[in-house]
């Protein structure tokens, strides 16, 4: 069986958004199941719009997600050479020729073609005239006149174009530059791609795209057109919906792990499994598994499924990404209690690395302030008593493993004649200044005596203040 090579051809023009990063997945996934080849490529032969800030951003958006390529990255714009000789076969062939038509005329014919109801098209004026290349002339496709071009699609079906529909479109500008069908059909040839999965929003280009294999006399790849990403509002995705780059993702702390499992499941399904590791998309992808249908962004999913990676994962796993969040809060993880201690009481709470550290914060802050209504509702005159007789005992102990714990709080409820609750709730709000946190026991533990015995004191000079 043939090796299975496909590619991710990115425009540098903007950011990695969602949908671009999705075409991606899918088809670095699918060359991983196969034991196949994934091939970056760079369409930058758009000078105007092409910038090295977007070519770095594409790379560490696609680094970050973990898609590693095995050949690559090559650049259209290095490869002039390459398109001019493929020109020149086609023209030397009979299926390509030079048009010197200028753009005001070009209007005219679409005019015309419209106002007797028509396609707007080229009318193949410079077709059999036979012109020598020159300053101003472009390179057009002598597209076939009749008869039909059908896409057989993997994912869609076969889908069948009609040929007097399609005009000589141009293959080459006049400086010498490939126009986007072209230069992908020479770069796919040449680097031997024969899988190609891409948006449905290319589906109109692929009979351009079949009509020059043919005439290079190249055998086609296997083509699959995967349904758009749409919002919420099954609208074209938006920035509002959830189209931001992909480094925006982890910059709000999700894990690329997550985002590629939320990505791979819009629109591809593994009968009803919703969490995927990474090796597992690897072992069960197929295209064959791509649904018709669009996929809708829900950014309530997503954080869903980040939670889900974010309690899988190992907790040293964590430690790099949730430092950076901390660091925006100023701060210092080795300022504090044991970093892995404390993203263990937090993984079951936390939904995104932001959030995480929000809630590791009162781990990590020298003082602590209350919330308003916290302190309100338990840090009155009532709970003076309590606290004071706890944190009598806790000095007095040594024991500050979870039981040694339990044990002290045990003897407070024994001779205060209160339940847990009532001795808990004042003691989780003089320790974290809010009223949910981790488990009271788990937190003192981790925090340990110094910080525990220096919070009850400023929580028992709160309350006498009063």
């Amino acid at each position: 069986m043939e090796q299975i090579v496909t590619r991710f051809p990115p425009s540098p023009t903007g950011y990695l958004h969602v949908g671009g990063a999705r075409t991606a997945i899918f088809n670095w996934l699918y060359a991983r199941h196969m034991n196949g080849k994934f091939v970056l490529r760079i369409e930058d032969t758009d000078v105007k719009r092409s910038t090295q800030a977007s070519v770095d951003a594409i790379f560490e958006a696609l680094e970050w997600l973990g898609i590693d390529w095995d050949e690559g990255p090559y650049f259209q714009s290095q490869r002039i050479e390459i398109y001019r000789d493929y020109t020149e076969k086609l023209i030397e062939s009979g299926h390509a020729y030079y048009c010197t038509c200028s753009p005001e005329e070009i209007e005219a014919m679409r005019q015309k073609a419209m106002a007797v109801g028509g396609k707007p098209r080229y009318d193949g004026t410079c077709r059999e005239k036979g012109l020598k290349k020159s300053a101003t002339a472009v390179i057009r496709f002598k597209a076939p006149l009749s008869g039909t071009t059908v896409v057989e699609d993997v994912i869609k079906g076969n889908i069948v174009f009609q040929n007097d529909e399609l005009d000589d479109f141009v293959i080459c500008r006049s400086d010498g530059t490939p126009t986007y069908n072209f230069g992908v059909v020479v770069d796919d040839i040449t680097m031997g791609i024969n899988t190609i999965i891409r948006g449905d929003d290319h589906v109109m280009n692929t009979p351009k795209q079949i009509l020059l294999y043919h005439a290079l006399g190249s055998a086609l790849p296997t083509f699959g057109h995967v349904p758009m990403v749409l919002g919420s509002d099954r609208s074209r995705l938006s920035k509002r919906h959830g189209a931001m780059s992909v480094t925006a993702y982890r910059d709000m702390g999700y894990l690329p792990e997550a985002l590629l499992n939320y990505l791979v499941r819009l629109g591809w399904s593994y009968g009803d499994q919703e969490f995927f590791t990474r090796e597992e998309l690897i072992r069960v992808f197929d295209i064959q598994n791509i649904g018709r249908s669009a996929g809708v962004f829900d950014f309530e999913k997503l954080q869903a499924i980040n939670a889900d990676h974010i309690q899988a994962a190992s907790p040293n796993r964590l430690v790099a990404p949730l430092d950076l969040f901390l660091k925006k809060l100023d701060l210092q993880i080795d300022a504090g209690p044991d970093i892995i201690k404390v993203i263990e009481t937090l993984q079951p709470r936390s939904k995104t690395l932001a959030e995480m550290a929000q809630q590791a914060g009162f781990y990590y802050q020298t003082d602590i302030a209350y919330e308003q209504k916290a302190a309100q509702k338990f840090l009155k005159p009532a709970a003076l008593a309590p606290l004071r007789l706890l944190a009598a005992k806790l000095a007095a102990t040594a024991d500050f493993s979870e039981k040694g714990l339990e044990s002290v709080f045990v003897a407070v409820m024994d001779e205060t004649g209160l339940k847990l609750g009532k001795i808990a709730q004042p003691v989780r709000v003089a320790l974290t200044g809010r009223t949910a946190s981790p488990g009271i026991f788990e937190i003192i533990a981790i925090l340990g005596k110094e910080r525990v015995l220096q919070r009850l004191e400023k929580a028992i000079r709160f309350i006498e203040g009063l």
